[in-house]
């Protein structure tokens, strides 16, 4: 008997960034591999914010529920209501349906993929800063993402089903 996974979500978007500060660059395909992180990304290449900690960010996630709730207005922090477009956000996946803060502790699926929820993602004074946002900071607060290391790598493609594994 097959038991269904209890939630399943889905790949929106790929972005990775071959430097600190640099922009993101969406992909119709990435390939993951497996202790390392993204191929192209900066913390791939060593060139991230936070290189003497590769191992929490070989690849990042965020909701996009999390945005969509910011461009409708943030009732958790009068005043905040602004656009982010998938990759301003400075995470490397975009996804749909998956919670994200119940996956500290776990492995999940990406396509074939395979992931490890290693920490949560804080938010920082510098995305605020970069966007523009006033209160984006503290809209972010619990809901910046996630921090994963790769268990097992391979291509991933917007599209990809997302599912739990423990």
């Amino acid at each position: 008997m097959t038991v269904a996974p209890a939630w399943q979500g889905e790949l929106l978007h790929i972005h990775v960034s071959p430097a600190a500060s640099q922009p993101m660059v969406e992909l119709a395909e990435a390939r993951l591999i497996a202790g390392q992180g993204i191929e192209g990304d900066r913390y791939f290449l060593g060139t991230g914010t936070y290189p003497s900690k590769p191992h929490a960010r070989e690849a990042t996630l965020i909701e996009m529920e999390v945005l969509e709730a910011i461009a409708i207005g943030e009732p958790r922090v009068p005043g905040l209501k602004a656009e982010i477009a998938p990759g301003d956000h400075r995470r490397n996946l975009t996804v749909r349906g998956v919670p994200v803060n119940h996956l500290v502790g776990r492995r999940f699926r990406i396509g074939e993929t395979v992931l490890f929820g290693a920490r949560f993602n804080f938010p920082c004074a510098y995305l605020e800063k970069l966007l523009g946002i006033k209160g984006l900071r503290e809209g972010l607060l619990n809901r910046s993402g996630l921090n994963c290391t790769i268990e097992r790598g391979g291509p991933i493609r917007p599209g990809d089903p997302i599912t739990p594994l423990d």
